[in-house]
């Protein structure tokens, strides 16, 4: 046992953040997946996954950390953190392209503001987690280069590895133990998604929920579940387009459309955020370029 990480993980669940085993020496959960889930024990209703097996509970924690010496998992969305990581540049990138640290401070100051002073936590590959508060009753999920290229998001859906984990590549530390700083309102602004657009429908009609419209979101779900990991969310993309032209035709109702779309993303191991946004994309897409049923 070790008594460091133990003791680590103590105090994220006495902050009243959440935690969950990661594999010793790694930063991947150690946990099964679904595809090798046994449903016994915790599982017996169905696959629970990390996030929501993540726990505070202090005799859970004794009970796992005792066990191994796991490192630790952190999950930012039950936590009520959105941690921002400032990744560093690929060994093979050019010598002078700026880190993510340096476009956190170009974006800075062209918002005219300070660099947020909050907990900071380094990581082995050389980044940088900048840790705060989730303003209250608004949920993001995670981010990839939204805010700028090497800047990347964890909230809902999304963990980040705690301090006192260590890799191969060296341990996370807590190099600024300021104050978990609440997330800037501009920052925050930049991360929220834009407000959904109402989807114009080219051609009149009411839904009529059609056999082959049904048949074509049937199949097309089953595409994304089948999907290869790398490929998931293009597959969803390329799916969810597809079967928009049956919303525009008044065939299937959206929000049916949408529903059936994130329980296959999900299945297939995207998070909620990325199928939402993904699905909202490819169906606004579609009603877009979508052609009238007699000349498609």
């Amino acid at each position: 046992m070790n008594h460091d990480l133990l003791n680590t993980a103590l105090a994220a669940a006495e902050r009243g953040w959440p935690v969950f085993p990661l594999r010793p020496g790694a930063k991947t959960p150690a946990l099964h997946r679904q595809d090798r889930c046994p449903r016994t024990g915790i599982c017996a209703g169905g696959h629970v996954k990390w996030e929501q097996r993540a726990t505070a509970d202090p005799a859970v924690i004794v009970r796992c950390w005792s066990h191994k010496p796991y490192n630790i998992g952190l999950a930012t969305g039950p936590a009520g953190l959105i941690v921002i990581d400032l990744d560093m540049p690929k060994p093979d990138s050019s010598q002078d392209a700026p880190g993510g640290a340096d476009n956190l401070l170009a974006l800075c100051e062209r918002a005219g503001q300070p660099v947020p002073a909050t907990l900071t936590v380094w990581t082995p590959s050389g980044g940088t987690h900048l840790y705060f508060t989730a303003p209250d009753g608004i949920r993001l999920g995670n981010t990839a280069g939204k805010l700028a290229p090497l800047i990347d998001t964890r909230a809902h859906g999304g963990y980040v590895v705690a301090p006192g984990s260590t890799t191969s590549a060296g341990t996370y530390r807590v190099t600024d133990d300021s104050p978990v700083a609440e997330l800037p309102a501009w920052l925050l602004a930049l991360l929220q998604p834009p407000a959904p657009r109402p989807l114009c429908i080219r051609m009149p009609g009411t839904v009529r929920s059609g056999s082959a419209a049904r048949a074509a979101l049937d199949a097309e779900c089953d595409v994304v579940r089948r999907a290869p990991a790398k490929q998931a969310n293009n597959t969803l993309n390329r799916s969810a387009f597809k079967v928009g032209r049956f919303v525009a035709w008044g065939d299937l109702a959206r929000e049916d459309v949408e529903e059936a779309f994130q329980a296959a993303g999900e299945d297939r191991g995207l998070t909620v955020a990325e199928c939402r946004a993904t699905i909202r994309s490819a169906l606004d897409s579609s009603a877009r370029t979508v052609r009238a049923r007699e000349t498609a």
